[in-house]
Order: structure tokens, then sequence, then C-alpha cells
């Protein structure tokens, strides 16, 4: 699919933040590609760090993933996603003109990230140890798939992959069929969340012990905190869970009803708001003060009993009226949306989460926030994410301190691909 230009202009402009961010002053060489690494050094980027994305000839990718304008094929809308704010090269890091651009910017940089296949780093005279000896006080991160140092090392990793794995795939769904993925890589941003906080707890303890620090975070292990508290419940019993669709196996009445023009989803997560719930909304005291459901594991044995009574209620009304009466009595509940309707929700726009912000070639593209507040205000979004080699010139003068005979001897080289 092509982009729908006419709609990304209707969307709201950025209000671009030329403030300086919480990590302003620090930078970070990002040599990662796909997802988890790459939206681990954006959220660094979005609060202020200085991050050149380092790709390989060919580029991230990432990049090939749709959607697509015909105009910038390598600008995919995933990655699009994924890359704000970040300076960019295309380095071959394997020719010597490209290790010496390498070796310049360590010179400066604070942070590491890569995601290569483990090994990789080793040969091409990039792995912490090289790194340590020369930058001692480098914070280096590595992503992983099962571990650098494991059996299980050689193996590649995939978000998908390891939802299944995990015993994500198994948690979700219905009873009597399958068990289904996730549609979005929750795996992938699970890892990068964990890996952008290991990241500042390394830099927070280089300001204490003047040390650097080599970090890890396995995909495999995130997914597998990514299964929530079922994985506490899975070992204090012995069994795995059960799939419930979308009902819960923890509360009642809570899931997925109908009324007369919406789908919505309610959680009723406590005994308090199950009163509420029945007293103020549905009009059933009898209900709300039963002894035979005044705790979560009786009402749950009785769920066929509580949905028949709120089925056909929810059903006779519309649902701006209903949604005032859960509201009123402080019942959580919220419409079943579909993606574009979430993304232009009143409450996306109060939060100022989507918009749109320039681009060099597409003229605009979407931009959708990190939803991180400091001191009231969005942590910036300055830039779209950087075209294939974007920024070569502009870093290796301003940040490797080449002059210009060094950058017109390396552009000869063919070890950047300058665009």
């Amino acid at each position: 699919m092509m982009f729908n230009h006419d709609f990304i202009q209707s969307l709201p402009d950025t209000i671009v933040d030329n403030g300086k961010g919480p990590l302003s002053g620090f930078l970070v060489l990002d040599l990662t590609h796909y997802l988890a690494g790459p939206l681990a050094s954006m959220l660094l980027a979005d609060m202020g760090a200085t991050v050149i994305k380092i790709e390989s000839p060919g580029g991230d990718r990432f990049r090939s993933y749709p959607s697509h304008d015909e105009r910038a094929l390598d600008e995919g809308a995933a990655y699009l996603w994924a890359n704000r704010n970040k300076q960019g090269m295309e380095i071959d890091l394997k020719h010597p003109e490209g290790k010496k651009a390498i070796r310049a910017l360590l010179e400066k940089a604070d942070v590491l990230i890569e995601n290569f296949a483990s090994g990789v780093m080793k040969r091409l005279e990039l792995d912490y140890e090289t790194i340590q000896k020369a930058r001692p006080s480098i914070v280096y991160c590595s992503v992983s798939a099962y571990g650098k140092d494991t059996e299980f090392s050689a193996r590649p990793g995939f978000d998908s992959v390891v939802q299944a794995e995990s015993g994500f795939v198994s948690m979700n769904g219905y009873g009597d069929r399958e068990g289904v993925r996730t549609a979005s890589s929750v795996m992938d941003i699970a890892t990068a969340m964990f890996a952008s906080s290991a990241v500042l707890a390394a830099l927070v303890r280089r300001q204490v012990s003047g040390e650097g620090s080599h970090v890890e975070v396995p995909l495999f292990g995130s997914a597998l905190s990514m299964t929530g508290y079922a994985a506490m419940q899975t070992l204090c019993r012995g069994t795995p869970p059960e799939r419930h669709g979308n009902t819960s196996p923890d509360s009642c009445p809570t899931g997925v009803f109908s009324c007369r023009d919406a789908s919505f989803f309610l959680h009723c997560g406590n005994s308090e708001i199950f009163a509420r719930l029945f007293r103020e909304v549905v009009g059933r005291e009898d209900i709300a003060t039963s002894t035979k459901y005044q705790t979560g594991p009786e009402r749950l044995r009785h769920r066929e009993e509580l949905f028949e009574v709120l089925e056909p209620f929810f059903a006779s009304l519309d649902w701006n009226d209903l949604q005032t009466m859960l509201a009123r009595a402080r019942v959580p509940a919220g419409k079943v949306r579909d993606l574009k309707d979430a993304l232009l929700s009143d409450e996306a726009k109060s939060l100022g989460l989507v918009s749109k912000i320039a681009h060099p070639q597409l003229g605009w593209v979407p931009n959708i926030q990190s939803p991180i507040f400091f001191n009231g205000r969005l942590v910036g979004a300055k830039k779209a994410a950087p075209m294939r080699g974007e920024n070569t010139v502009e870093i290796l003068k301003s940040l490797a301190a080449y002059s210009e005979e060094d950058i017109n001897r390396a552009l000869k080289s063919g070890a950047f691909d300058k665009r």
C-alpha cells in the first residue's frame, strides 16, 4: 500500500521542542537493525541524546517493511516509526576507512548499542573487550536473541518466534483452538524498553564510579517477562494457564460486551467495582449485596449467571449513554476501536501523541510520540528517521573531526554511501 499523503497532511504539526532533553550531551552509536535495537536507541534520542544510526551497505533491512511510497522505497512506515530523531550514516564496517571512522566516533561516544549475531562484533574488532581497552568509560549494550554466551547463541531470533517459544502464544486466544500471537511486535518493544533502561542505569553507574559497563538484553528473556504474572502463577501452581479469549481468569465480570451500537471492554477488577456496577449502573442491589458474589473466586464460578444479567441490559443502551453511566459509577470500560480510530481519538489528541513531521523526500510523514512527559512537556520530536547516508558528511566533520581532505578521501574509498 502507498502512503496517503492527503491523510498525512491532515494530521496536526508536531510541536518541536528545541530545548535540551535530559540526555542532551550524550553520544550514542547505534549499530542495530530491524526493531528492538533501533527502538531502544530512538527512546534515548527522544530524550535528547545524539544518536548516530550506522547502517551496513544496502541499509537497514527493516526499511523494506511496508507500507512504502513509490517516491521513497527505502523509507517504509515500520522503519520510520522506530528511527526518529537520529542522524544517519551508511558504512562498510569491514573497509579500512569504515573502521577508521568508527574508531574516531568511539573516541567521543558514551554508548554503543549493537544487535549483530554472536561473533560478528568480535570479527569486526568492535566487541566490548576490544573497545573497552581504548574507551574504558563506554556503555556497551548488546541486544541478543538467546544470550551471547549460551548454547543457543548461534540461533537467530525474531519476535513472532519467541512469542511462541516463551509460552506467550499459548496464553492468548480461545481454549477450543490454537493460541495466537499478537500482531504488534511486543517482544521487540519490550526488549527495547529493557535495553534503554539498562543503558540509563549504566550511565548513572558511570557517573558514580567512572567505569563503563557491558549490558545485554536477550529477546527470549524479554518474552518470558512479557508473560506477566501468569509466569509466577504457573510456577506456583505447577500448571500452565488456560486460554480465556476476551474474558479474564482472574476477575469477573470482565470481557468484551456489546451495547446497541458498539462493542466495549469492561474490567471488573475488584469487589468494590463489582458492587458499583450492579448497584449504580444495572440497578440490581440484590446482586451487588448477594453473598453469592462477594469474592473474586465466587464471581468466577458464577461467570455465566452474571453475563446473562449484563448482556441484555447492555444491549438495550447506546454507547454514549452507557459510557456516561459507567464513568459516573467509576467502572473501567472502553470502546473497542480499530487502530485508526484509536490514533485519531480524543484521548490521543489530548495528549498530543499523533502528528506529522517534516521529511526531506516525502514532505511529511506521520509521527507517533513517545508517551514520556518531562515537566509537563512531551520529550522532543525534532526530525524524521534519517534517509540512507543522510548525515555522513556532517558527522565526519563535526563528530569524527575529519578535515575536508579526510572527508574527500573517505568518500572516494567506497566505504560510505552518501546519498
